[in-house]
């Protein structure tokens, strides 16, 4: 296989030669200017990465953590996303340390469209190895940070993970009064996941706790749509 720098090379020249300023553009508009573009639309570079890591391979352990910060160290934001795409598909395959390497993704370069990312990939994490949960996710309640208590809030929402409802609600309890958008929003989402398959749970805890407007609006989102609350 071939080294991770090599690999890199590989990557940027494909994103290099088909970028497309006009697109680029209107995908730093959308991203709020956190980020450069090649502008490269996601079905470009989703159909590129299955290609190459078919004929080239996927890095595991320690040259998977070289690989995506080497990455990382790039500017071009669909450069994070190969990386994460390489992440997504080693994660199920690594060890319980892991856990460490995904709080340092969800930590770099942060904003919603990554952390989401990661938070399937913690949520697969912690399919694995359950007795980390807790502690994990309560050290991430305490950070203060706003990405990994969004993470906390969030991991559960994927499909089949086994929803641990107590534990849900009380981290949303915990940042209720929380001015930032991200946790507003990430408690909703949750809440509205979670409406799904428990919906008078959901609109039993949204009436008796007074949470911000967002989250509410974005919990009874799926009720309201199909008539239930």
């Amino acid at each position: 296989m071939i080294s991770p720098k090599q690999y890199l090379q590989k990557v940027l020249s494909f994103f290099q030669e088909n970028g497309n300023p006009e697109i680029a553009e209107g995908q730093m508009n959308y991203m709020r200017n956190k980020f450069e573009f090649y502008g490269v639309k996601a079905p470009g570079w989703v159909k590129f990465s299955k290609e190459i890591m078919k004929s080239e391979g996927v890095f595991q352990n320690e040259e998977l953590k070289e690989f995506v910060r080497l990455c990382l160290n790039e500017e071009h934001r669909e450069v994070h996303y190969f990386a994460f795409q390489m992440v997504e598909k080693a994660t199920k395959k690594e060890e319980e340390d892991f856990i460490e390497f995904l709080e340092e993704l969800i930590l770099t370069h942060s904003w919603w469209d990554s952390v989401d990312w990661m938070t399937k990939m913690v949520g697969w994490h912690f399919m694995r190895f359950p007795k980390q949960v807790k502690s994990v996710t309560e050290q991430w309640m305490a950070s203060e940070n706003i990405w990994l208590q969004r993470a906390a809030i969030i991991f559960q929402r994927y499909k089949n993970y086994p929803t641990d409802e107590k534990m849900m609600f009380d981290y949303i309890l915990r940042v209720k009064d929380s001015e930032e958008f991200f946790i507003q929003k990430g408690a909703g989402w949750a809440l509205r996941e979670h409406s799904k398959t428990k919906p008078e749970e959901v609109i039993d805890f949204i009436k008796n706790n007074k949470l911000k407007s967002l989250t509410e609006r974005e919990g009874l989102k799926w009720l309201k749509k199909n008539g239930i609350s």
